[in-house]
């Protein structure tokens, strides 16, 4: 279910207090962050970030087209590491005594 629209995007506080120091004049670094549900605002465009995966950092970015979407939508948590070779399937299939391995 999508957020109130009188309530406006969430925006952890700490970032909106990250974001205002940069525009303040404080130098550029990348703004590492825990809050992968936080939205996208257009404040963040042309700010990078490293946003946590659960394992490591991920640099990120922000440009307008992000706009709108969660920080979170940009760190895959996942690692697809390749589907099985067709080879390697058949050969313990082809193992097994009995055939393709239904009920007797």
């Amino acid at each position: 279910m999508a957020r109130s629209v009188w309530k406006g995007p969430f925006v952890h506080p700490s970032l909106l207090k990250k974001i205002d120091k940069i525009k303040s004049g404080e130098p550029k670094r990348p703004i590492k962050t825990w809050s992968r549900n936080s939205t996208v605002i257009p404040d963040f465009v042309g700010h990078s970030f490293l946003i946590h995966n659960g394992k490591s950092f991920i640099p990120i970015t922000i440009s307008e087209e992000m706009v709108g979407h969660k920080l979170g939508e940009f760190a895959a948590t996942r690692t697809f590491r390749g589907h099985t070779p067709a080879d390697k399937k058949a050969a313990p299939a082809s193992a097994k005594p009995g055939g393709a391995g239904g009920k007797k």
